[in-house]
């Protein structure tokens, strides 16, 4: 992509209304009022003066994939109205998970049908924020509470929802459409599992010593955890996951080992060649990688930790983060008796379960036993679900593999 450096538009143009542009692939909104100071546009860049080569600074599509992002009147009544309160008899829609997926869904309902009673239901606070932009935060300088776009309770109030935070969905009962939560039992007329992936568990990893970064709580975490003085810590994975927070750790000062099977980084994704560019962009930097072997134990020693890898590499550590991949969590699909295979079997064309008043979409899902865990498909997944929910006009899913944006700082790329 080329380098981009946009000014503030002419004062007669700043007097025009400012207009907000939505990515279809990942649902990110472009505000002109605000820019995008990371791409090199300054706040008031008309969407219209972005070059066509830019990029979405989530998913990587370019700026063809935008379209104009208008609030319409059922949005707005939503906002202001108390849906729930005015049926109180209609159980309506319940969605399980309050990351991407969950919010994507709600604010798709919404702009099909502002009465409808949502309820979500997630075990955190529910708080917005962008996933990916926690593998590289500390590069781009952002702190904490930076990463929050809204609370929980802010966004429920803005979108009509019912909100119950802190709260764990325990079994799904189809024959009665009710949820059991460790808040009641909760009635449905459709429900939505948005409950993404967990880390997968690896016996050589013991979740007491090692860190999973998965949603922001855990984030926080290990940040306040390293945030004193650099420290020695060891990567297990060098997937899409472990390479982006390996990199930006080792920005931050941090001295990074990252370990993989794989003899080379991100060697699903990448051509032996862009690894190689990547290394070539890590040797400036603190940060060894180790291809060929897995670690074999971690043991606490002392205020320190001892990593063994199966070839014989003995290592002493500060902290220990794994990122060798994520598996669906299948309590609730159990439950509920639906089809599994990789994780929630549902229908390409409409992201049905096999039971019919139950819909998946995002991390929890396959297709054809395939699942697709990127941020870029889960805004498509939620308005073909809305527009089945709220009897609008279908609209069919296509299964396809998403433009990969891989945001390693030093070196980025787009697969």
């Amino acid at each position: 992509m080329s380098a981009v450096t946009l000014f503030p538009a002419a004062p007669d143009a700043i007097a025009m209304e400012f207009r907000q542009y939505i990515c279809r692939a990942c649902g990110l909104v472009y505000d002109e009022a605000a820019g995008d100071v990371d791409s090199g546009l300054a706040p008031g860049t008309r969407f219209d003066d972005i070059p066509d080569d830019w990029e979405c600074p989530l998913c990587g599509v370019t700026k063809a994939d935008f379209e104009p992002y208008v609030v319409t009147a059922r949005v707005e009544q939503a906002v202001c109205a108390a849906p729930v309160a005015r049926r109180p008899k209609d159980a309506g829609i319940v969605i399980v998970g309050a990351g991407a997926a969950g919010w994507q869904m709600v604010r798709a309902v919404r702009e099909q049908d502002a009465g409808i009673p949502i309820t979500l239901v997630t075990r955190c606070s529910g708080d917005l924020y962008d996933k990916p932009l926690l593998s590289v935060a500390l590069a781009k300088a952002i702190g904490l509470p930076a990463l929050v776009k809204q609370t929980g309770a802010q966004a429920a109030q803005n979108w009509g929802v019912r909100l119950l935070a802190e709260t764990h969905a325990i079994s799904v009962c189809p024959g009665t459409s009710s949820l059991r939560t460790t808040r009641g039992t909760l009635a449905y007329r459709q429900l939505v599992l948005a409950h993404g992936a967990s880390p997968r568990p690896d016996p050589a990893l013991p979740s007491q010593l090692c860190w999973a970064i998965n949603d922001l709580g855990c984030y926080a975490k290990f940040r306040q955890a390293v945030s004193e003085r650099p420290q020695r810590i060891v990567v297990a994975g060098a997937g899409l996951v472990g390479c982006e927070l390996a990199n930006d750790l080792a920005l931050a000062g941090h001295h990074m080992v990252l370990i993989d099977m794989a003899d080379r980084p991100l060697a699903h994704l990448l051509a032996p060649s862009a690894s190689t560019q990547l290394l070539e962009a890590w040797s400036p930097l603190a940060m060894e990688f180790i291809g060929g072997t897995r670690i074999k134990s971690v043991r606490k020693s002392g205020e320190q930790l001892t990593v063994v890898t199966e070839s014989g590499v003995r290592l002493c550590v500060d902290h220990v983060l794994a990122a060798t991949g994520l598996q669906t969590p299948s309590r609730l699909a159990l439950s509920a008796g639906l089809q599994w295979n990789n994780g929630i079997a549902v229908q390409a064309a409409d992201l049905r379960t096999s039971v019919s008043n139950i819909h998946a979409l995002g991390d929890c899902i396959s297709i054809d036993g395939q699942a697709m865990r990127y941020i870029e498909p889960i805004a498509r997944q939620a308005r073909v679900i809305a527009a089945k929910l709220t009897g609008g006009m279908p609209i069919a899913y296509t299964h396809c593999r998403p433009v990969i944006r891989v945001k390693t700082a030093s070196r980025g790329f787009t697969v």
